[in-house]
């Protein structure tokens, strides 16, 4: 494994950061989060064709730039940094993983070239009701067979759900439980049965709706009953890719925050010069570095198709989840009265930890399901 980013890496990442410091300041992301679609169909175009992002982990084959988790997780990083208001979590993390996985070839090659063109909006729905994030507690159920199948059940906060052109949903046959029985559907956005609904959320910068399916006509994607596996595979990329948006935004916030104390004058001194402050920043400065340190290692595991990625994945997660929450905690309170006041941009970053540290599954559940995760890898290693 590497354990420091490339000089390409590196440029790939000012260059990203760039164009988000052109293009999503913060009056931007005020400005779209108060939007029905939430992002800028001019600066995702120009995000998709100039920068090539929507393609960034999309094969060379099906019109994309064949990158790595490490570069696509780079850009989720300075997403979550800039907290740019883009539809690029749902389409090119979710959506386009899961196709990549789950489909067949001629499913690559009908919708991934779209995808990286930065053409489709795309989303996945597996989550229900309930809200837990495995794909073991599916309930919506695919009825029919051969090139005819139809939908029943409801997604709750599902990414960009309302303003998605392609909707991925995952159903199971009636009378499977678990894993078994999951299968991968298209469904079309005029698909009669279907009713999609946005949500209103503690965290507007990062558009959700509930999808009701009622006997909508959907399309098979991958093989019958065969998904789960991609399914959960995608969610695992998709933990690690979040991580490192987490981190991003974490590693801003404090980076703000040490400003702000700097600047700020107290009885003739400013606030940095007070022992209390600098040691709560030196322990979010561990703590974001920690966690930054998790979530590229599982990066790169990924990309070197670790057999441990899964129990890494919700590491990074659990880790991600913790730090940002406590350092957008510190963020607010390090600012004094005017952190809680909407007039500061740091609850739009605090907004952005509370939503994502559920989003996929919370620390608890994920450090949970690590533990499993490594039990198993231990029981086949000295198998």
């Amino acid at each position: 494994m590497r354990f420091s980013f490339s000089d390409e890496q590196q440029q790939f990442r000012d260059m990203v950061r760039r164009f988000l410091a052109e293009t999503s300041p913060t009056t931007e992301t005020r400005r779209l989060m108060e939007t029905e679609a939430g992002y800028d169909p001019d600066v995702w175009a120009r995000m998709s064709q100039e920068l090539g992002l929507a393609g960034l982990a999309i094969p060379e084959a099906h019109g994309g730039a064949g990158f790595g988790m490490v570069e696509l997780c780079i850009a989720t990083e300075e997403l979550g940094r800039a907290i740019a208001c883009t539809p690029y979590f749902s389409t090119a993390v979710l959506a386009a993983k899961a196709i990549e996985l789950t489909g067949s070839a001629a499913d690559h090659a009908r919708l991934l070239p779209d995808i990286a063109a930065g053409q489709r909006i795309a989303t996945l729905a597996i989550t229900e009701p309930a809200g837990d994030p495995g794909i073991d507690r599916i309930e919506t159920t695919a009825t029919g067979g051969g090139a005819s199948y139809s939908l029943t059940g409801t997604k709750k906060f599902v990414i960009d759900g309302a303003s998605a052109d392609l909707l991925l949903v995952a159903a199971r046959t009636p009378g499977t439980t678990g894993t078994d029985g999951i299968s991968l559907f298209e469904v079309a956005v005029d698909a009669p049965g279907l009713q999609r609904t946005p949500l209103a959320v503690m965290d507007p910068t990062r558009k959700q709706a509930e999808l009701q399916l009622t006997d909508a006509p959907a399309t098979l994607l991958g093989d019958f009953e065969g998904a789960a596996p991609g399914l959960q595979a995608t969610l695992d990329l998709a933990a690690i890719a979040l991580a490192n948006e987490m981190v991003g935004g974490a590693e801003r916030l404090l980076e703000d925050t040490v400003a702000y104390t700097q600047m700020r004058v107290q009885f003739g001194r400013t606030i940095a010069s007070f022992q209390a402050i600098k040691h709560r920043c030196t322990e979010l400065l561990l703590a974001v570095e920690l966690a930054k340190s998790t979530a590229y290692y599982a990066a790169e595991a990924a990309d070197e198709d670790a057999s441990d990625v899964a129990a890494l994945a919700s590491q990074a997660k659990a880790m991600a989840a913790d730090t940002y929450m406590q350092t957008a905690i510190e963020a607010v309170q390090l600012h004094g009265g005017i952190g809680f006041t909407w007039d500061n941009d740091t609850h739009l970053w605090f907004k952005r930890a509370k939503s994502s540290e559920v989003l996929l599954g919370d620390a608890a559940w994920h450090r949970e399901r690590m533990i499993e995760q490594t039990l198993q890898h231990m029981e086949a290693q000295s198998a």
